[in-house]
């Protein structure tokens, strides 16, 4: 019951006890003209009375406990609220596709995100899933670069807390898109390393061996990276967008540079 009906009952009940007064006084006046018959009058009069009372109280009962239920419904409109912020702050950090090294495979939809190295978090948007570090043997640590290549996506607030002048007109999507392409890049030049060579063709083998090369230098040992001259889209190109992104994230802290022999090196750096 609203309170615009509890006003309207309650204006009811009182024209209801005007109204009984009212014949209360006619009986009173006809008691003493007919003192025979007053009686069962009274008696009828106290019953309805009665049953007015009992409805006030109903009444009463029932807007305490609307009253007593309002403090609830905010306590569920703000939960609802913040639930709501929670999606969209997701969505709007959600990137417009996954990359390839993250691609449900096997017909596991959990493999995208078990793929993801031990050793690095998982970071979409400003969410960030961590799992407990394992030790590797020392063998495997010099191989670790074959795994997946991680994805670290960069958020709103990072985007924002750059100048007007390096952030241009780069979006979160564009953005995170070219870090998606990055990260294929670097798992397609992972997975060359550790091919064997009966699996190649020679030019493949040979571009094997150089990555494996690259691969052992001092800085990008146990990391994943990708060539200057691996870019090729479909997100990420060599052209004023590609350089501004680049540098964006090279302000970030998700890449690093180096130049090895004639190659520009691209190597992908955990964010602090």
């Amino acid at each position: 019951m609203d309170t615009k009906q509890a006003g309207s009952s309650l204006d009811s009940l009182i024209a209801s006890f005007n109204k009984r007064i009212s014949e209360l006084q006619e009986l009173a006046i006809g008691r003493n003209m007919y003192p025979a018959t007053s009686v069962a009058d009274l008696s009828a009069m106290d019953t309805a009375v009665k049953a007015m009372e009992f409805q006030m109280q109903a009444i009463k009962d029932r807007l305490r406990e609307e009253t007593e239920a309002i403090p609830k419904a905010k306590k569920l409109v703000d939960a609802s609220l913040r639930q709501q912020k929670k999606l969209q702050h997701m969505f709007a950090h959600m990137p417009s596709r996954l990359p390839e090294s993250l691609a449900v495979s096997s017909g596991n939809p959990y493999n995208c995100l078990t793929q993801e190295n031990p050793n690095h978090g998982l970071h979409f948007g400003s969410v960030k899933l961590e799992e407990e570090p394992v030790a590797l043997p020392k063998e495997k640590q010099e191989k670790k670069g074959r795994g997946s290549a991680p994805v670290w996506y960069i958020s709103a607030e990072e985007l924002d807390s750059l100048s007007s002048y390096m952030r241009g007109r780069l979006t979160l999507d564009k953005v995170n898109a070219a870090i998606n392409d990055m990260a294929s890049y670097a798992e397609a030049n992972a997975q060359l390393i550790a091919a064997p060579k009966k699996k190649m063709a020679d030019n493949a083998w040979e571009k094997a061996l150089e990555l494996r090369d690259i691969a052992m230098t001092e800085g990008v040992k146990g990391k994943h990276f990708f060539l200057e001259t691996d870019i090729k889209g479909p997100a990420l190109k060599l052209d004023n967008t590609g350089k501004a992104i680049l540098t964006v994230l090279r302000h970030l802290g998700r890449i690093n540079e180096t130049r090895i022999g004639h190659h520009r090196v691209i190597i992908l750096s955990k964010p602090h």
